[in-house]
């Protein structure tokens, strides 16, 4: 949020420059808390006006409340000039009960927000006032008694062995940028990386020899992968061509991946490569690149792979999180137990 809501600021530095948060989790949790103090300001209908995600972030000034939970304490103060609409929120959200927290909660309900967006909001709000706990401005957190709602189970999509057969080889590795994509999507699905992860490699990340790779993951983690000799040699036949390459000179000598103009690629590129090899190949549009990481896991755990092996692959930090893939394997048990069992 803005100047005006220091108390948010120095919670969203916090997240950024102590914690290493990504700048897209930080604008989550940005447009989380300018939601849940306009709720507090100016009651739901000023709290619908501001529950756009990502629009309304750390930059967005927030308007006055309105006449309703609170709002004329806030448009009062700011009328005397005696306290700013700042101090007013600052004293709202150190005041803020287990009661109000509920009703926030209430509210995402009636308006029909998911449950997954409504423990989303939540952990925001968790987050931020352990924080607050933390610097000693509250004794207790509102948040500590409030359960998260329960989600229902959704199983993680993945492609099947075909499917990624024929993604993996729609890209012309015989020209510099199809070499570099299929390169991508091997390395993808290799490693089971993010996105993110593998937009920040570096060509010294790789260990084409012991077949490793180096990740930065989540926090500025660091974590050491293996990673297939086919990945390795569609990686090694793109970087080749690109030394080759007559502009190689002003390419970022650092970056592993990098656009036509030499800089680092850049997440919502990868996305775009994608969705046109998708498109090419005939699979599902709605595909994204977050899918090939559920696809290396199913694949893995399919083929025997033990979960907690998974668990550091992927750079989760709780099992539980890797522990959502078991239930497609236990779906693909039970498919294979129908299709071979006499009497299923």
């Amino acid at each position: 949020m803005s100047q005006e809501h220091p108390l948010v600021t120095e919670f969203l530095n916090y997240l950024r420059f102590e914690r290493h948060f990504s700048p897209h989790t930080g604008k989550c949790y940005a447009a989380d808390l300018h939601q849940f103090s306009q709720f507090l300001l100016g009651g739901p209908d000023a709290a619908m006006d501001a529950s756009a995600p990502a629009a309304r972030t750390h930059s967005a000034p927030m308007p006055n409340a309105g006449a309703s939970v609170g709002g004329s304490d806030a448009n009062v103060a700011v009328a005397t000039g005696t306290t700013t609409q700042a101090d007013v929120l600052r004293q709202k959200l150190l005041a803020v009960d287990a009661a109000q927290i509920r009703s926030f909660l209430s509210f995402l309900s009636e308006r029909e927000y998911s449950k997954a967006t409504a423990a989303r909001k939540l952990a925001t709000l968790r987050s931020f006032f352990k924080f607050c706990m933390r610097r000693g401005y509250i004794q207790n957190s509102p948040v500590e008694t409030i359960k998260t709602p329960k989600q229902e189970k959704r199983l993680p999509r993945f492609l099947d062995i075909s499917q990624i057969q024929k993604l993996l080889t729609t890209p012309d590795d015989t020209t510099l940028l199809g070499a570099r994509d299929r390169a991508m999507l091997e390395t993808l699905y290799s490693t089971g990386v993010r996105v993110s992860e593998l937009v920040g490699l570096n060509i010294d990340d790789l260990d084409p020899v012991n077949g490793q790779l180096r990740v930065r993951g989540k926090g500025r983690k660091e974590r050491i992968t293996p990673i297939g000799p086919t990945a390795v040699t569609a990686i090694r036949r793109y970087l080749d061509m690109r030394n080759k390459d007559p502009r190689s000179a002003t390419f970022d000598p650092n970056s592993m991946f990098v656009n036509k103009h030499g800089q680092r690629l850049s997440t919502r590129s990868v996305r775009r490569k994608l969705d046109k090899y998708l498109s090419e190949a005939g699979l599902d549009p709605s595909i994204s690149p977050h899918t090939l990481r559920h696809t290396f896991a199913t694949h893995m755990l399919n083929n025997g792979a033990d979960l907690r092996s998974v668990q550091e692959l992927l750079g989760h930090q709780s099992l539980s999180t890797t522990q959502v893939y078991t239930h497609v394997t236990t779906s693909q048990l039970k498919k294979d137990y129908d299709e071979s069992h006499p009497r299923a």
